[in-house]
């Protein structure tokens, strides 16, 4: 027994397995998982709050405005405080002191702040408590604000606020005369706040835990004023997070569902298209199953999560309008997924015209928003599912079913497998060579990692068609961001792996990104938090040169790509890592790579974080060109 529990903490064996060698040894199910709970809690992950008889009451603090605010935080059920500190919030972190049970995780800039939060969020589902400084540090988190406010992170982002309207309106590192500290950020909240009065501080945070988790979610922003902090002596009412907090599965209306049942039984090319919200409602296994019952294709959309099985049969890979699979299809069902389009005015309907749309999910923002809608299921995702096929069962026979999914799963079948021996076909072509092909670091990374690692990516250049990605416990999670905004890969790898302490983490980033956050490193050296993170070192911002080859102008002509080539000096990036306590190497061959992670992956299991550089090839419009604009300030003249 003591050798399956250290096993298990080891990583060597999955939550699936350890209760399959429990019962094994004559463990019931019951006993089983009241003991992997029991792990859960002591390693500090985190559990859902859920309302329930024997809820704990109210209490009554007094104290400072801070002690208040740690007061109500922790019965939020608040773990992890990420932060950048401020001197106007000196009474919240004084208040800490004395409660080993809240955790502040530093970083050096907001923006990585933001995106720690961020990862551990999107790992565990749960809020994420933040606190920033005041108008600047405010500012500074606005790049990361706008990737979670895109992705519906529920962050609940606080920080001080030096009042301009207490006095003087010109205070330093207070708002400009005639603005607001709350307005800095709001588009990319929920709601944002300032509060003044200490004794609704506690009230307004819960308000904002509330805002933030309510589906969709989102970050929230809540401003308190130092003064109010400081404030001592305060009385206010604290409420446990199952009093104020009411997680439930909203149900689609039964009508939309029979309709929507009924279209789908019917379709002749019917086509399935899944976004995050699948994922985040835990809906993938109950996608899959409707997907399995009508056979139908699954195509995703531009997503942070993978929410349908790479591997799987039916995955037809990204929607794209200009697929056959789309503009042929006359029923489509979008399933967390928001609506197409909106990028630029398409010359034609980015959607066949004569078909019918069905739409399952909590955004009804986007249900709608670029084209129309035949049948809106407002509902949680899994519950919507759910409902959804058992009114299938209730319609169809099951001669019926078998005769649908007979009649349209080869063509889907075809399809995939025609994808995977071209993938085959690339991973094979492009192996072998100096510097290393995505293509090829990627196959490596996936047959050498931990079979269930979280791949926490921001590459948009790297090639992943060759990892397993998928929804159980042992298999690759994926993990990334739809905002795009640059700077949260280390960040949020950091905090998926505090979420998710006994799983291997890996961050695979382009170079360019990782100087938007390579601060992150040094949070992960302060706390011993084991990330392996894999650079792609292409010297170049490869995403942008491809828009600027595609431009097809004077740039492309010539092959001068104006601010794309990063070399000249060229960035060590191990050396950047170990100036900050992270140690790594740098792999320039296959064969290095795989004995590069392997060590990386030794590192991680012995509590240290490590970084693998990799120079990769790059590819696409403007691949082979290194020129730069080569200014040089003491001569002028000296350009290329």
């Amino acid at each position: 027994m003591r050798d399956l529990v250290k096993r298990y903490f080891d990583n060597n064996l999955s939550r699936r397995g350890f209760a399959r060698r429990l019962a094994q040894l004559g463990f019931t199910s019951a006993a089983a998982a009241e003991l992997l709970a029991g792990f859960d809690a002591s390693d500090g992950a985190p559990t859902q709050n859920t309302t329930r008889a024997g809820t704990p009451p109210s209490s009554t603090v007094e104290g400072s405005g801070g002690d208040l605010v740690v007061a109500q935080a922790k019965a939020a059920g608040v773990k992890y405080i990420f932060t950048n500190p401020g001197s106007y919030e000196v009474a919240f972190f004084d208040s800490l002191l004395d409660q080993p049970a809240l955790q502040p995780l530093i970083a050096l800039h907001e923006g990585v702040v933001i995106s720690m939060a961020d990862g551990y969020h999107r790992v565990t589902l749960e809020p994420a408590f933040v606190n920033v400084h005041v108008i600047a540090g405010t500012a500074q988190a606005a790049g990361q604000m706008y990737n979670a406010a895109r992705d519906g992170s529920a962050l609940v982002v606080t920080a001080g606020l030096n009042d301009n309207e207490a006095w003087s309106d010109e205070s330093i590192l207070a708002p400009r005369p005639g603005y607001d500290q709350k307005e800095v950020n709001r588009q990319f909240t929920k709601i944002s706040w300032e509060a003044r009065q200490p004794a609704g501080l506690p009230l307004m945070l819960r308000r904002a835990f509330k805002v933030a988790i309510t589906p969709p979610g989102g970050p929230v922003y809540l401003a308190m004023a130092h003064y109010a902090l400081e404030r001592k002596n305060v009385k206010a009412e604290i409420l446990p997070a199952p009093r104020f907090l009411a997680p439930s599965r909203v149900r689609p209306d039964s009508t939309a569902v029979e309709q929507a049942a009924k279209l789908l039984l019917e379709a002749k090319r019917p086509l399935l298209i899944c976004g995050d919200e699948v994922w985040k409602s835990g809906a993938v296994a109950e996608l899959v199953a409707l997907s399995e019952k009508l056979a139908l294709p699954v195509a995703k959309d531009r997503a942070g999560y993978c929410n349908f099985p790479v591997i799987h049969f039916h995955n037809i890979g990204s929607f794209s309008p200009n697929s056959t699979w789309v503009s042929g299809a006359d029923v489509l069902l979008f399933a967390g997924a928001r609506d197409a389009g909106g990028r630029v005015v398409p010359a034609a309907s980015e959607l066949p015209s004569s078909a019918r749309i069905i739409r399952l999910g909590m955004d009804t923002s986007s249900m709608g928003r670029n084209y129309s809608t035949d049948v809106p299921l407002v509902s949680d995702v899994k519950a919507g599912l759910k409902d959804l096929l058992a009114a299938i069962d209730s319609i169809a026979t099951r001669d019926r079913l078998n005769s649908l999914a007979a009649a349209r799963a080869p063509s889907i079948r075809s399809h995939n497998s025609a994808v995977r021996a071209r993938l085959a076909a690339a991973v094979k072509s492009a192996s072998g060579h100096s510097p290393i092909h995505p293509d090829e670091l990627g196959a490596i990374l996936a047959r050498t990692l931990d079979k269930n690692a979280i791949i926490v990516s921001e590459n948009l250049t790297g090639k992943y068609d060759s990892f397993p990605f998928g929804y159980r416990e042992d298999e690759l999670m994926y993990l990334s961001n739809t905002g795009l905004g640059l700077g949260w890969g280390i960040g949020a790898a950091t905090g998926a792996k505090v979420a998710a302490p006994r799983r291997q983490v890996v961050c695979t980033i382009g170079d360019g990104s990782v100087m938007y956050s390579a601060s992150g490193f040094w949070t992960q050296a302060r706390y011993a938090i084991p990330v392996l993170t894999i650079v792609y070192n292409n010297k170049n911002y490869q995403t942008v040169r491809m828009a600027y080859d595609s431009y097809h102008g004077k740039m492309a002509a010539s092959g001068k790509y104006v601010g794309m080539y990063l070399g000249d000096p060229d960035i060590d990036f191990v050396k950047l890592a170990e100036s900050q306590g992270v140690k790594g190497e740098k792999a320039a061959t296959a064969a290095e790579l795989e004995a590069a992670v392997k060590r990386g992956t030794s590192a991680n299991r012995d509590g240290k974080p490590y970084l693998v550089e990799v120079p990769t090839a790059r590819y696409g419009g403007g691949a082979e060109s290194t020129w730069h604009d080569g200014f040089h300030l003491p001569n002028p003249n000296r350009r290329a």
